[in-house]
């Protein structure tokens, strides 16, 4: 599956909600994007491997005693990192090593740039020409996804869940059944539905039990449901429960097809199909079911 595709003309996307019309610039491949930790280049290309794109961490994955050596690992790196599938979270920009990040990034042939705790659209509006990937992870940040989702170089939008509990002074965010509390829930939607509106993708934020896959699934699962273009990982072997998540099974995918097919005999916006009447909003859910099929072979 690829991400959604962003236009480079001027001016914001105010009233623009069709992703498909971002045709000139485009996100990473996914569904199934992992973190590696900055300071582990021996891993950057094994995460590769086993991801469709990757997300280098000079944040939370780096001590702050680290922080000069993984920068300087990314930077021997990045001339053999593979632009396409290649993201970097860096260190807040109004900090010194944020600043750094910023500049090393700058310098080099990479596009897209993940930044922490955004909470406004200045904490984002001079990386350009960097495209942005805006991480709303605080109360301020969730509350202002909208703005910030309709930024020029904000090219995509997630959401973390633990920070969030602890900026408003939470003890954990989910359920003992595994489920979100509502407030982890609520800050999923808003980042989900804001980048919809700003006609931008949304990333579905990390599952942290490692060992269970179970879980992973059906917390994947309620991702496709939802409408993310992705989810993010911390560990390798999640990868594939993602994609599995993500692939359209036999029936979804001929029953999407069949439907195409009959739209395209039919002179009308709305058509008859095996006994029901069907519009646009299911149209476009066929329409991205059988987009999903094609860029299994990239990863599979």
């Amino acid at each position: 599956m690829m991400f959604s595709t962003l236009s480079s003309e001027g001016g914001n996307r105010r009233g623009v909600t069709r992703v498909e019309d971002r045709l000139e610039l485009r996100l990473p491949v996914g569904p199934a994007i992992l973190f590696c930790p900055a300071d582990r280049p021996d891993r950057y290309h094994k995460a590769l491997a086993s991801a469709d794109t990757v997300i280098i961490d000079l944040e939370d994955a780096v001590a702050v005693d680290r922080k000069g050596m993984a920068r300087e690992a990314l930077a021997t790196a990045l001339p053999h990192l593979p632009v396409e599938r290649t993201v970097v979270r860096i260190n807040s920009p109004r900090t010194a090593d944020g600043r750094a990040d910023i500049d090393l990034l700058c310098k080099s042939n990479l596009r897209f740039v993940m930044v922490p705790k955004v909470e406004c659209p200045e904490d984002i509006s001079s990386l350009a020409p960097l495209s942005v990937i805006a991480l709303c992870e605080t109360a301020r940040g969730v509350e202002a996804a909208p703005d910030i989702a309709r930024l020029d170089d904000c090219v995509g939008m997630m959401w973390g869940g633990e920070d969030l509990t602890a900026d408003i002074g939470g003890r954990r965010s989910r359920r003992s059944d595994g489920s979100y509390l509502p407030h982890v829930e609520y800050a999923r939607s808003r980042v989900l539905i804001a980048a919809a509106a700003a006609g931008i993708s949304a990333w579905d934020g990390v599952y942290l039990d490692i060992p269970d896959l179970v879980g992973l699934r059906a917390e994947c699962d309620e991702a496709v449901a939802m409408g993310f273009a992705a989810k993010v990982a911390i560990h390798p072997t999640h990868a594939d429960v993602i994609r599995q998540a993500y692939r359209p099974t036999p029936a979804q995918l001929a029953w999407a097809r069949k439907l195409l097919a009959a739209l395209e005999k039919s002179e009308f916006g709305v058509v008859s199909f095996e006994g029901q009447m069907v519009d646009g909003p299911v149209v476009a859910m066929a329409r991205a079911i059988v987009a999903s099929q094609p860029h299994q072979s990239l990863t599979s």
